[in-house]
């Protein structure tokens, strides 16, 4: 089974401390085994092609069960609650991770 990609595009609410989200957000992926990675920070600056939104966010998780585990799970739906009430506007992808160039071999 592939690996799955949970990518979240959002634009904070003015005021909100975004660190502070950021950490909660490290702090959640460190807890919960099913992801497998946590990357996130603020979008490079091209306004006209990030259509506002600033900051990206992406979990993978070794399948869509895992994915589907880490939804349901009561800590994420905790700090979903804090995060969601942070955003002006969001989009989530997920998506299962195909392999076009593999990294170089060390």
């Amino acid at each position: 089974m592939a690996e799955v990609k949970h990518l979240c595009l959002v634009k904070f609410k003015e005021g909100v401390v975004v660190e502070d989200i950021l950490k909660g957000m490290a702090d959640l992926a460190a807890q919960m085994d099913m992801v497998k990675s946590f990357e996130g920070k603020d979008v490079l600056n091209q306004e006209m092609l990030t259509q506002g939104f600033t900051h990206v966010f992406s979990l993978t998780f070794a399948s869509a069960d895992d994915l589907t585990a880490y939804m349901a799970h009561e800590k994420h739906a905790a700090f979903a609650a804090t995060f969601m009430a942070a955003l002006e506007k969001v989009v989530v992808i997920d998506f299962p991770v195909v392999i076009a160039k593999p990294p170089p071999q060390a």
